[in-house]
């Protein structure tokens, strides 16, 4: 069953080939087809992350073997116009958010049908525009501290560009254990990683990070490259962790690994509901919080403006389109 009908059709963003930002177009679509066990969102924001504009260049064709049209966008907040005939923990008028599954059906549009199980409740205490700017971001940070990196309290983590949007999620869940965080970041930002936590900052354009880092129990990659291959030296022989969260090739780094005797994993986001769940009750009791760096309307030039905002690297936070 494709997941969109011919009847009704809203507004979208979509791209008919891979290439720079002017492949962005806007166009009525056919509205998402749910099945028995999804939801339908009206959609109030959109979050906007680097794999949005990396699959826009094709850069994840051997990921997404995708037929065109494609609708980019994998975080969203909103509010359920439909429920689908299995589903008994959501209703009409329920205020949600997500990452929904990862398809070609995207959340640059005015509705999306998402799987019930990865939902969860958007908190009364922050903007539409703040929940969409969590799921992606937040669900990376918490399976690359947690789930894949099994941090304790009292470890230390270094987490590297603690600015970004998975870096500021990951410096506030990391503490939010007793972790003993080390991030970098560049010297204007260094009073807005501290504020978020983080208890030890490296300013990158000053310092390297090997010269002033060793027996690390966990580094959280989110740059990859050289700076990945470098944190193989700072972790502790042994028992020391590296979760990369970038998706390029690392076989150097693994076999760096390897020879120090440590653990090398790069992972791949996996929604959760339940996940999120956790983390909009640390958003609801003020534990975690949300940084905005800009917000964009809803449409190919707001979208395409949004893109060059992630692609400039300079983003402090997250950054969200917000529809009508």
């Amino acid at each position: 069953m494709s997941p969109m009908t011919q009847n009704e059709t809203m507004s979208a963003v979509v791209i008919d080939e891979f290439g720079g930002q002017d492949q962005l177009k806007q166009r009525d679509v056919p509205m998402p087809e749910m099945t028995a066990d999804q939801v339908i969102v009206k959609e109030k924001a959109a979050g906007i992350n680097p794999v949005d504009w990396k699959t826009r260049e094709g850069y994840l064709q051997p990921m997404f073997k995708w037929p065109f049209p494609i609708i980019l966008g994998w975080d969203v907040a909103g509010v359920i116009t439909e429920v689908g005939s299995n589903v008994t923990d959501w209703k009409v008028g329920d205020r949600v958010f997500a990452r929904p599954a990862t398809t070609r059906f995207g959340t640059y549009a005015e509705y999306t049908a998402v799987d019930a199980n990865l939902l969860a409740p958007k908190p009364e205490n922050i903007s539409f525009e703040e929940a969409a700017a969590v799921p992606l971001a937040g669900l990376t940070a918490w399976q690359a501290l947690f789930d894949h990196g099994h941090l304790q309290k009292g470890e230390k983590v270094f987490i590297h560009a603690g600015s970004g949007g998975v870096g500021s999620f990951a410096i506030q869940l990391a503490k939010s254990i007793g972790a003993y965080v080390i991030t970098t970041t560049s010297s204007t930002n260094i009073d807005f990683v501290k504020a978020l936590g983080a208890d030890q900052v490296i300013d990158y354009h000053e310092t390297d990070f090997t010269e002033v880092l060793k027996d690390i129990d966990l580094v959280v990659d989110t740059i990859g490259g050289e700076a990945q291959e470098k944190s193989v030296s700072i972790l502790k022989h042994g028992s020391g962790r590296m979760v990369s969260i970038t998706g390029t090739a690392a076989e150097k780094t693994a076999s760096l690994a390897e020879n120090r005797n440590v653990r090398f994993e790069s992972i791949w986001l996996d929604p959760n509901g339940a996940e999120l769940t956790k983390l909009a009750n640390m958003l609801e009791n003020g534990t975690l919080k949300v940084t905005l760096d800009s917000v964009y309307k809803f449409s190919a030039e707001g979208v395409a403006e949004a893109h060059d905002r992630s692609e400039s690297h300079h983003a402090l936070g997250k950054i969200v389109v917000r529809f009508k």
